[in-house]
């Protein structure tokens, strides 16, 4: 019988006596920002660090140049470490990918040694790397090309301003709207113009009234992108961009399809046409997994932490993260950088390279890597985590 409070002290250990090496690479990531799918020297650090702790890894999978795999030892069962890289343009790191991504690799490079003492090729730890997380694009890709196909319990962690254990993401479509009518002088000849800028606000106003019916979890919101030309021109184009949000895809579908009937009702009413086009793939609402958590929670409380109440349906956005959420067993918990920071912020970016930005990454790693060593090593929880997921 395998001592898991035993494995659990030499993994905190571990962590600690890696934690100068863990925080160096967060910083520097924080202070050389890529984009999404630009993550190169961001990927290829992390992969250097995993391979230096005996991971083989594979590069460039799903297609994408900056994702990877990286694995310890073998067969099922395989429990996954997301390590998310992305930066925003202009704020960098103001989401807090360093933390996010160093958290898991952090607490791979801090589990190796445990595992390799103790695991004994019963099982495998999969760490992937997952690029453009900003883009609603990496972990949908894996997923499309069946990465997690064969594993049994995924997770990461993110920074937040509190401690949650549970957090929602609402299910997202991105739609795009462009509306044709015929120009004409705005002053010597209204009468021969159709303004496609009028079925754009149409649009706008038609989903302002809308929204009084709409459940409430369902966000509806969007940018003017193309307005016209000149005032003195009435617009032969016209264009807008929304985003769609549901916390369930049956409402999400309802939701969009609504949406869209208010642009064809603006279309009809100015007597202009429209082109109706779904951008990008749709981000999947997080499916939440109550024994997963539970076991996150065993992880706290073994560090002596508690999580902060906090309404799960607060401050909700969405991420790729549920796509992963509705074909494998997944938590997303957040740790605490400090209050009253909120994310895509430069002040949250600078936060993360902060002695409270250290304290939150490092406390990532080690909940994943305690909750690792329970579902690698105690059949039950992973029996109660499987169980509660439903297809």
């Amino acid at each position: 019988m395998t001592d898991l409070n035993a494995l659990k002290k030499e993994l905190v250990s571990s962590a600690e006596s890696l934690k100068s090496k863990i925080l160096d690479l967060s910083d520097s990531i924080f202070r050389n920002p890529e984009l999404g799918l630009k993550e190169y020297k961001t990927s290829s650090a992390m992969q250097g660090l995993l391979k230096d702790a005996g991971f083989s890894v594979e590069a460039g999978i799903a297609g994408m140049e900056t994702a990877f795999r990286a694995t310890l030892g073998s067969g099922r069962p395989s429990i996954a470490l997301l390590a998310e890289m992305d930066a925003l343009p202009g704020i960098g790191h103001g989401c807090g990918h360093n933390i996010a991504g160093m958290a898991s690799i952090g607490a791979a490079i801090s589990l190796s040694p445990v595992l390799k003492k103790h695991l004994k090729d019963k099982g495998s730890l999969v760490v992937l790397g997952t690029p453009a997380e900003e883009l609603g694009k990496g972990k949908i890709e894996m997923v499309k090309h069946g990465v997690f196909s064969d594993i049994d319990a995924a997770m990461m962690v993110h920074g937040s301003s509190k401690r949650t254990v549970v957090k929602h993401f609402l299910g997202l479509v991105r739609l795009n709207f462009v509306f044709f009518g015929r120009s004409s002088h705005a002053s010597a000849y209204p009468e021969e113009g159709i303004n496609a800028l009028d079925a754009v606000i149409q649009t706008f106003n038609a989903i302002s009234a809308l929204r009084q019916q709409l459940r409430g979890d369902v966000r509806v919101h969007g940018i003017i992108t193309d307005g016209g030309r000149a005032p003195n021109i009435i617009p032969e184009r016209s264009e807008a961009s929304f985003y769609v949000r549901a916390k369930d895809l049956e409402e999400l579908a309802s939701a969009k399809e609504r949406v869209l009937n208010c642009a064809k009702g603006a279309a009809i009413a100015t007597g202009c046409t429209l082109e109706a086009k779904e951008v990008g793939d749709l981000n999947a609402p997080m499916k939440l997994n109550d024994a997963f958590a539970s076991v996150y929670r065993d992880s706290l409380a073994f560090l002596g932490l508690s999580e902060d109440l906090s309404p799960i349906e607060k401050n909700v956005g969405s991420s790729d993260v549920g796509n992963v959420s509705q074909v494998a067993p997944t938590i997303h918990p957040h740790v605490p950088i400090r209050d009253g920071i909120n994310i895509h912020t430069r002040e949250f970016a600078e936060a993360t390279v902060t002695p409270d930005g250290h304290r939150s990454l490092m406390e990532g790693v080690k909940a994943l890597g305690l909750t690792a060593i329970d579902l690698l090593f105690d059949e039950k929880k992973l029996a109660l985590v499987k169980a509660d997921f439903k297809p």
